[in-house]
């Protein structure tokens, strides 16, 4: 790719983005109903970590393969956009079956579907934005990619809410799925594919510059084993931003991780004092994806703040502040292990706290990373650095399960709280990020 692309459009970057809205509205869906339905359909509390394993490892798996063969695409679709479609159908096919499920292994095979897919619409995004816009205005680009996610996942997360305000019921006997979450999956479906058909159409992808020497490239690289050796060559060579940046990400994602998948039954066990079954249970499932909601819809207005903030102060410094703040929000719910009693309505303070953290961890390290990297290979790194996502979420996925049963007595809220001071850790971390352009050999 060439830095001296034409300057877009405010219109222009926002339908870019456009469907980024689409995959957040299918990741909320997930991240906040996932866990409930797997409650619903038996499964306890410490094997919840391992049936979630479906996210990071495909994230691991596929996202790195997308971006580096994406890198080598071009076709009437485009570079990016055949992903983008692709992986969108098998979206839609995965919201569909999932609330569908009678069993645990029904809705894992879902899961595993729906992530693979979603992986393979999500990581061409990164790369599409260094891709279409100039240098100057990529911060832009990333920052409004946050908007758009905020936007979907508020939405989303408070979908199921909505619907019961409409009547539509949330009863359901253990074993089976509320209406609510049915109808909520079955909407992000349409709302996903219409999203990235949106992007696809109005958004044209600029050709290779030198025609000639990328065929070449593509005749060059169709052995496997030789892409192997290309993807190892290019991970050991990574710019010294990434590697520290992953450090960074490690913490902060083996904290969300936590949260997404102990959050509604630590609300529900430590806040609503309600099982599996119960109306109660039901109650405060509905209440953990309002607030998923919430902290999405904060992570939303936060990003024109942050469209603000990087015009003042560099993206480091953001950073630092935002974990920081969100790491005391997520871990101020731990104090229920000390007397410390919330309300339901107490809980938006921690979650306005999680939100601003989050709007910084969809786009400043990616305003750190993006000029930091060799224009040839902007794919295949932006789906290398999803490594340093998806490892901690797999560490948690693997290993919290026992850690959770042995050290935390099976508290789902003390596991929250360990995701508060996980946060923490990563904002101490990322002083050690150089946040500058590294000189490229």
């Amino acid at each position: 790719m060439t830095t001296d692309r034409p300057q877009k459009t405010f219109l222009q970057i926002m339908y870019m983005c456009l469907g980024f809205f689409g995959i957040q509205f299918g990741w909320a869906l997930q991240m906040g109903n996932m866990s409930a339905i797997y409650s619903r359909l038996g499964a306890r509390e410490d094997q919840i970590p391992l049936l979630w394993l479906a996210a990071p490892v495909t994230g691991l798996l596929v996202q790195p393969l997308v971006g580096y063969f994406s890198d080598r695409t071009w076709c009437r679709l485009g570079r990016r956009r055949p992903y983008f479609l692709g992986g969108a159908i098998f979206s839609v096919i995965a919201l569909i079956l999932m609330p569908q499920a009678s069993a645990v292994w029904m809705a894992v095979i879902a899961l595993w579907v729906l992530d693979t897919s979603v992986n393979v619409s999500m990581e061409p995004f990164r790369a599409f934005v260094g891709d279409i816009l100039p240098e100057e205005q990529r911060k832009t680009g990333y920052a409004m990619q946050s908007v758009m996610i905020g936007a979907g996942a508020v939405i989303a997360s408070f979908l199921p809410q909505i619907l019961t305000s409409l009547g539509v019921s949330t009863e359901a006997p253990l074993g089976h799925i509320p209406a609510t979450v049915r109808y909520s999956f079955y909407i992000g479906a349409g709302v996903l594919l219409a999203a990235i058909l949106a992007t696809i159409k109005t958004t044209p992808e600029y050709p290779p510059a030198d025609m000639d020497a990328f065929k070449q490239l593509q005749k060059q690289t169709v052995s496997f084993k030789k892409t192997l050796s290309e993807m190892y060559s290019a991970l050991v060579t990574m710019p010294s931003t990434m590697r520290r940046l992953a450090v960074v990400q490690f913490f902060t994602w083996a904290a969300f991780m936590v949260m997404w998948v102990y959050f509604t039954p630590g609300i529900a066990s430590g806040v609503f004092h309600a099982v599996p079954g119960t109306p109660q249970y039901e109650t405060a499932a509905n209440w953990g994806s309002s607030c998923f909601g919430i902290y999405n819809g904060v992570a939303f207005v936060f990003a024109f703040a942050l469209l603000w903030l990087t015009t003042k102060f560099s993206a480091k410094a953001i950073h630092i502040v935002c974990l920081a703040v969100g790491g005391l929000g997520l871990g101020s719910l731990g104090l229920t292990l000390v007397g410390v009693e919330f309300s339901k309505m107490g809980l938006i303070i921690p979650m306005v706290c999680i939100g601003i953290a989050w709007s910084s961890i969809l786009s400043m390290p990616y305003a750190m990373l993006s000029n930091a990297l060799p224009a040839e290979k902007m794919g295949f790194y932006m789906g290398v650095f999803n490594f340093s996502i998806v490892i901690p979420q797999i560490c948690v996925n693997l290993f919290f399960g026992p850690i959770m049963k042995h050290l935390l007595g099976g508290s789902a809220i003390a596991a929250v709280g360990v995701g508060g001071l996980s946060l923490l850790a990563a904002a101490a971390f990322t002083f050690w990020v150089r946040d500058h352009k590294p000189v490229q050999e």
